[in-house]
């Protein structure tokens, strides 16, 4: 195991246990250890949690923690994911338009169809990968295969659906269907349940798991397409392969809880900080750290105010000074160097 990774799995259970009391109903930590205790058969008097309290923590609580974790290691690792194959460290996870895709898919079905919540993750879901599907169609028709162009049809079709969601919103009933397109491109937890977690876990857990199994290949990859054929790797064979599953798990992220920014740009360069660029370690701690990040700006985002915050605002006021420090960290050890 990477021992650069022992200290984040210990603090793991910590700032979880820290995550399920905080919140507008602050569960004190006697009564979140004897609901554990309880799931467990263990009963006792000295931590027993009144029946309201029970049912806040276990269908409100624990099911939104565990989906901050899920989401934020597979948004997290897809961008680390990206940063590899495109050999570009401001490469994010919504590089090839899954994002822009994926909001104008639920500002669609937010206008034309019905405000229900599954309806719009399922269009999200739809439009982000079909966003993907696009810039790798437009891609394919250039005779050069390199990475570049592949990111410059994600920009154009990212642009293309940018500029459809802007014109929704235009579009929109100020006083109630934009309302809601704009809270939801801002991304948010407030509807986190049992129901997101089944439906995000079986893509999120094996993308991730698939991504630490083939960490290695990345290595190679990034050395450059030649380099990499020499070695008897199938370049466009895994980079689609690599991209497939990355997008799968955005999209099936942000349909589930709407946009969340920087944290597919930031979290890998931190975890390369602490790890290095040796994806076999990079990747797993990408995930670990990924799911803490997430984990602690929901907690934050639902507890400083009254009314919550979209966590896009708290990833962003906390993520973009940070990156800020580690470029310039990374520029005096180079100087000193």
């Amino acid at each position: 195991m990477n021992k650069n990774l022992i200290i984040p799995c210990l603090f793991f259970p910590v700032i979880l246990f820290i995550c399920l009391c905080l919140g507008r109903y602050p569960i004190y930590s006697g009564h979140v250890a004897g609901l554990v205790l309880s799931s467990l058969g263990i009963k006792s008097q000295l931590f027993d949690a009144p029946q309201d309290m029970m049912m806040i923590f276990w269908n409100i609580r624990v099911p939104r923690v565990i989906l901050s974790i899920l989401i934020g290691a597979g948004i997290s690792t897809a961008g680390a994911v990206f940063q590899a194959l495109f050999r570009n460290p401001l490469a994010a996870p919504d590089i090839l338009g899954v994002t822009a895709g994926s909001g104008f898919g639920a500002a669609l079905a937010i206008m034309f169809l019905t405000p229900a919540a599954f309806v719009i993750q399922a269009n999200a879901f739809v439009f982000g990968t079909m966003a993907v599907t696009l810039a790798y169609i437009l891609a394919s028709m250039s005779r050069d295969s390199s990475p570049s162009v592949l990111v410059i049809s994600g920009i154009v079709i990212s642009a293309i659906f940018q500029a459809g969601l802007s014109f929704i919103m235009y579009m929109a009933n100020p006083y109630d269907q934009l309302a809601q397109i704009v809270f939801w491109t801002m991304g948010s937890f407030n509807t986190a349940s049992w129901i997101k977690v089944q439906g995000t876990a079986p893509v999120l857990l094996p993308g991730i798991l698939l991504m630490v199994v083939f960490s290695w290949r990345l290595n190679i990859m990034t050395q450059g397409e030649e380099d990499a054929m020499s070695m008897g790797i199938h370049v466009k064979r895994w980079r689609i392969f690599y991209v497939l599953v990355s997008t799968l798990m955005v999209a099936c992220s942000v349909a589930a809880v709407g946009n969340v920014a920087w944290i597919g740009l930031i979290v890998p360069h931190i975890a390369r900080f602490l790890a290095g660029s040796e994806h076999r370690r990079l990747i797993p701690m990408t995930a670990v750290l990924g799911g803490l990040f997430l984990m602690i700006m929901d907690s934050v985002a639902r507890s400083v105010m009254l009314s919550e915050i979209p966590i896009s605002i708290v990833t962003s006021i906390f993520g973009a000074p940070f990156l800020g420090y580690l470029v310039v960290t990374a520029g005096k050890t180079r100087g000193a160097a």
